[in-house]
């Protein structure tokens, strides 16, 4: 069955504020990903989810959740955090330092997904952000 006609499905995994989490989450939408037969998006859906989550972990205080979505032959992946500052915009990746520790997440999520962006959320009474990205399956 090609890619584009998988039904849709949507995953989302709470997270406490841990930096394991990044590599749970990682682990986990490997698995989901594998199970759904779109394993040639793993790579690259791997390193948007970390950038994401290792963002939301690292730079907020509360919990956060990871999001996964499949639809119309596009995958969203997308981190929700309890801080409703906006995300800082990315620098273009010629402008950071390759040994930098910091500061490539969104210019690395911005480099390889199709599409990406941010948005405030209101969830169960808590402010927050949701910030995603989107990789869309190629034939």
């Amino acid at each position: 069955m090609p890619e584009t006609e998988i039904e849709p499905w949507e995953y989302s995994l709470h997270i406490p504020n841990d930096l394991r989490a990044v590599t749970i989450s990682r682990r986990t939408l490997r698995l989901i990903l594998t199970m759904h037969g779109l394993i040639r998006l793993v790579d690259v859906a791997e390193l948007l989810a970390t950038e994401l989550v290792s963002n939301a972990v690292r730079h907020t205080k509360g919990p956060a959740a990871l999001r996964v979505r499949w639809s119309a032959g596009v995958l969203r992946i997308g981190a929700w955090d309890a801080d409703p500052e906006p995300p800082e915009p990315p620098r273009p990746l010629g402008h950071l330092l390759l040994d930098a520790e910091e500061g490539r997440g969104l210019a690395l999520v911005r480099s390889c997904a199709d599409l990406w962006g941010w948005h405030p959320l209101a969830r169960e009474g808590n402010r927050g952000k949701y910030v995603w990205c989107e990789l869309a399956a190629v034939a």
